[in-house]
């Protein structure tokens, strides 16, 4: 007899399904998953096809390898072709009422002969007890769950010494069949599980009950008004109880006493991976593990998923109480002896795909690389679906896994992307802001060139022929008061038209090499500074030189500086910081004073706009700070918060110059 590789893709993916979520990595009890670019993808040489990921996948991205068209083919044939039925189906077709209807609909499909494949489970409990009394000085574990053979030969192949030598109960009745019906045969077996279909190639096919009920939908075939019909021999007995926990120990006729009984019961993918490492530490001395991979056969993944498994397992007991009432012991018996000779052992191979441990240097440079640098960074949150981030960080060297599947690590990093994109946006923002400011000043600048000129030459024949009057009149002349005002206010307005020069960038720039701290520094002592009133200076360069015009910048300081001021009429901090950078460097200014309202941010660089009252302010001071910085070839940006309500107020203004500006 050969058995199959499970190798031969029973379980895969459905590509471009999977929404990498992991689930499938935590619940794979072999961890036969391997993430490939997004994908969630089955490792068939590590995988024991326990069918985990089928279950649990809520996207249909798992599925497994239908045999129904195989099948289908041999039913439309010439071939005699019987079904084995596995004791579980009771779990499975709750609908169906009486037992017979569901052999009848079998026999409708085609099937020549249906016989339980609890008989085998008889012959197979029997052949343990055997086992197990001649050999006291062995411990077994059960080899009838063909998930949990793969797991041990693929993942602890240094216990199949310790795999129980005997078929399982599909194995046994496909002999059994054999037998009776002799070869010209084909054999198809019905259960729960999809591991049974790489099991053994004594089976010519293997389908589960999902599969089954596709055929009944597509032939049409129902319960009502079917032909009733009864199994064929030979008959079966307690072996109606092997799909559910404990079921071989109660077939061999074993209690359950935790204080005598000397096997251990563990299903699920958990108890069962539990147990088989216990066993391997040898913390299970003298003890025999009786394992399921699922949570009995009642649960396994060929299963329809609407059933609860204590529904499930309250109907297996009532057939099989119903079976063991009605039975007729002395043919059982007799057809167990019939069969007894039938030769139920088998051989195991170790097929070692255990994960070789790497080393602790790269296990320590990976977990760096998604962020666990010391001990408290190892969260063990399975988001990735290992159990811990060692785990997680082994399978990334062994290509099994990414770092990407780290989910703190993963948010950390979002958020560093999140906060670098709100501050691109922030700069964004600014810098859309500062063009469209500038296209607006561009537009006044041209105009106020414009004005100046026209107001130059008017402007100095006022203020020549005033200065000739004034010198020709006496003293003492009434004229002389009239003549001052004049020449005062021709001056204003030289003052300002010069300003509307300046704004409209029409003025030179000298630059020289200027040390920017002293200069900083000396343009707080070229103002009036209140008593309520205290200045701050700081600087991350006490050496930093620089070329600018320094009468014009010097302008720019004790402009903003007196602006400063005049915001602060009950008292406050002016702050002047110098940051240094490698090409540039920024001038800071900043108050706390009432702070610049937000209808009127988009405004302070326009000439002639003014906040201050009458006679205080002409409205040139920014709009001529703007035009000196942008003759240096840099940018000034302002920040101010008018309401309290959001914090301290205040406004900054921050001036960013390049060391070297091109003029």
């Amino acid at each position: 007899m050969n058995y199959l590789n499970l190798e031969e893709i029973l379980v895969y993916t459905v590509k471009d399904r999977c929404r990498v979520c992991y689930t499938c990595v935590r619940e794979c009890p072999v961890k036969a998953i391997k993430i490939v670019n997004g994908q969630a993808e089955v490792m068939p040489e590590r995988c024991i096809a326990c069918g985990n990921c089928v279950n649990i996948c809520s996207q249909g991205a798992k599925t497994f390898s239908k045999q129904i068209s195989k099948v289908e083919a041999s039913l439309e044939g010439d071939e005699k072709v019987v079904a084995a039925v596995a004791p579980s189906f009771p779990a499975e077709f709750t609908e169906i009422e009486d037992n017979q209807q569901f052999v009848g609909m079998l026999r409708k499909l085609g099937f020549y002969k249906v016989v339980e494949v609890s008989f085998g489970a008889d012959l197979v409990a029997q052949e343990y007890k055997s086992l197990l009394e001649k050999n006291k000085s062995t411990s077994y574990i059960s080899s009838d769950c063909p998930a949990v053979v793969a797991c041990i030969e693929k993942h602890h192949p240094d216990m199949v010494n310790h795999l129980a030598p005997i078929v399982s109960p599909m194995v046994a009745i496909g002999r059994v069949i054999k037998k009776k019906y002799k070869d010209n045969i084909k054999i198809v077996f019905i259960g729960p599980c999809i591991a049974k279909k790489g099991e053994s190639d004594e089976i010519d096919n293997s389908i589960t009950f999902t599969e089954l009920r596709q055929m009944f939908n597509s032939k049409k075939i129902f319960a009502e008004g079917v032909e009733l019909s009864s199994f064929d021999p030979p008959i079966s007995g307690k072996g109606s109880v092997f799909p559910v926990s404990h079921g071989l120990l109660n077939t061999m006729g074993k209690h359950s006493d935790v204080t005598e009984s000397d096997i251990i019961v563990a299903d699920g993918k958990k108890d069962f991976m539990d147990a088989i490492n216990e066993f391997e530490k040898g913390n299970l001395e003298g003890k025999h593990l009786n394992l399921l991979c699922c949570d009995g056969c009642i649960m396994g993944p060929g299963m329809s998923k609407n059933g609860s498994r204590l529904n499930r397992r309250n109907r297996i007991s009532e057939y099989a109480n119903n079976k063991l009432n009605n039975l007729n012991t002395k043919q059982w018996e007799k057809q167990i002896e019939e069969y007894s000779s039938i030769d139920l052992s088998r051989n195991f191979n170790p097929d070692d795909r255990r994960i070789t441990e790497p080393s602790e240097i790269e296990i320590t440079e990976t977990l760096k690389s998604i962020g666990k640098f010391d001990h408290m960074d190892h969260l063990n949150c399975k988001a990735c679906g290992y159990d811990t981030c060692r785990a997680h960080a082994i399978a990334i060297i062994n290509g099994l896994a990414e770092n990407e599947m780290c989910l703190p690590h993963s948010i950390e990093i979002m958020h560093e992307t999140i906060n670098n994109l709100n501050i691109s946006n922030e700069k964004l923002a600014t810098a859309k802001q500062a063009l469209k400011q500038s296209e607006k000043l561009a537009n006044m600048g041209q105009l106020s060139a414009g004005i100046a000129h026209e107001l130059n030459n008017p402007l100095g024949v006022i203020s020549m022929y005033s200065n000739i009057l004034k010198d020709e009149s006496k003293d003492g002349d009434p004229i002389r008061d009239d003549l001052d005002l004049i020449v005062e206010q021709a001056d204003r307005c030289k003052k300002i038209v010069g300003g509307l020069l300046n704004f409209a960038r029409k003025n030179q720039v000298v630059p020289e090499r200027t040390n920017i701290i002293e200069f900083c520094q000396h343009s707080l002592q070229s103002i009036i500074v209140p008593e309520n009133i205290s200045t701050k200076f700081v600087s991350d360069n006490k050496a930093l030189e620089a070329f600018v015009d320094k009468d014009q910048m010097m302008q720019v300081l004790t402009n903003l500086e007196k602006n400063a001021i005049d915001a602060m009429p009950n008292g406050g901090t002016l702050t002047i910081k110098v940051e240094d950078s490698n090409n540039e460097f920024c001038i800071i200014i900043s108050d706390e004073g009432c702070g610049i309202k937000n209808e009127n941010m988009e405004k302070i660089f326009t000439p002639f706009f003014t906040t201050k009252a009458i006679g205080k302010g002409t409205g040139m001071g920014l709009p001529l700070v703007y035009g000196i910085v942008k003759m240096h070839k840099g940018q000034i940006n302002v920040k101010s918060n008018a309401d309290k309500n959001k914090g301290q107020t205040g406004t900054k203004f921050k001036i960013r110059l390049p060391k070297k500006p091109i003029i």
